[in-house]
């Protein structure tokens, strides 16, 4: 039998990724979106960014924490979020950027 070894950090090349979140948060919460397999795959950050929204109840927030590798969230994040969530009651703001590089941005659900 052969045996083989299997590095999950390449799991998003193959379409396998661990979803940011798999329930509602009926409280403010915080979407790690600074993982390796977010580093080489913006689609997949801002796909489930927009899910860390979308699993977020009325009257709270989300921080969305984006990978360094992709820059200020301005650039790719803000028309993603508009798009999906433009004539609901979401806003988002620029919160910091992190010592590790990442960035916040608070996304607010009313």
């Amino acid at each position: 039998m052969a045996s083989h070894s299997h590095d999950h950090g390449d799991d998003h090349a193959h379409g396998e990724t661990e979803p940011v979140t798999d329930r509602n948060h009926d409280n403010s919460w915080s979407a790690n979106l600074e993982k390796p397999q977010y580093e080489d795959d913006l689609s997949l950050l801002k796909r489930h960014g927009i899910e860390a929204v979308e699993h977020t109840t009325s009257g709270h927030h989300v921080n969305l924490v984006t990978h360094q590798a992709h820059g200020h969230p301005e650039g790719f994040l803000y028309d993603a979020l508009d798009d999906r969530f433009g004539d609901e009651d979401v806003q988002w703001e620029y919160i910091e950027q992190c010592g590790c590089g990442g960035h916040v941005v608070r996304v607010h659900v009313n």
